[in-house]
């Protein structure tokens, strides 16, 4: 992990995200869904793997299980052929046969719309629940990921020590009319850019108010 830089001021923050949203004004998660259910679905299932596995993965799913019911259905051997190439896709697999009859359950076949209650459910954490809550609602949460915190930290955006203290710098410290977006801003800076070993600062749009030291010229 890069060391971490100060804390930029509200103005620097302000021309970064400006520049983010020129460049794209409506940024898109690349997880592909077809509804509420299966966007929960997708993003548990991305846990320590990369999207485009998980799409690869999931479009035959989603095909044939696109509710909970269905998933139940089509049981834990059908939906672990399915995932078989998802790092984990064992203990996924149980997770989310085990949400599914949940939804079923309690909450009659529908995802409810509470961070706690999306927390509740088996293989759902913090993040995953800000990530719906996020696209699918429209609720300005900050889903904080191994790019966010590295890209927060080595930028002065969002400094933190873990990714709680970086989803509260990026509450605190991200302009209001920003917060809608700014993970997703953030996660394809970190990914396509401000990339761990590699980062592309020759190609970087806020170079000149990174403070990050070891740029890549």
């Amino acid at each position: 992990m890069d060391a971490m830089a100060k804390q930029l001021g509200y103005h620097q923050i302000r021309e970064i995200f400006e520049r983010f949203r020129e460049l794209e004004a409506e940024p898109k998660g690349e997880l592909e869904h077809v509804n509420v259910y299966t966007l929960v679905v997708a993003v548990a299932l991305s846990a320590q793997a990369t999207d485009a596995g998980v799409n690869k993965a999931t479009r035959a799913l989603f095909k044939v299980a696109d509710t909970p019911q269905k998933m139940l259905d089509l049981g834990l051997e059908g939906l672990t052929e399915h995932i078989k190439t998802i790092g984990l896709f064992r203990q996924k697999a149980k997770n989310v046969m085990k949400l599914s009859q949940i939804l079923v359950d309690e909450y009659g076949g529908e995802v409810p719309n509470s961070r706690a209650a999306l927390q509740s459910l088996p293989g759902v954490g913090r993040k995953t629940a800000n990530v719906v809550l996020n696209m699918w609602w429209g609720v300005p949460a900050q889903a904080v990921d191994t790019h966010i915190f590295r890209v927060g930290n080595r930028t002065g955006i969002a400094v933190g020590k873990n990714v709680d203290a970086v989803e509260r710098a990026i509450e605190d410290n991200i302009p209001a009319d920003f917060q809608q977006h700014a993970h997703h801003w953030l996660i394809l800076h970190g990914r396509y850019t401000c990339k761990a070993r590699k980062p592309m600062c020759g190609n970087c749009i806020i170079r000149d108010l990174c403070p990050f030291e070891e740029k890549k010229l």
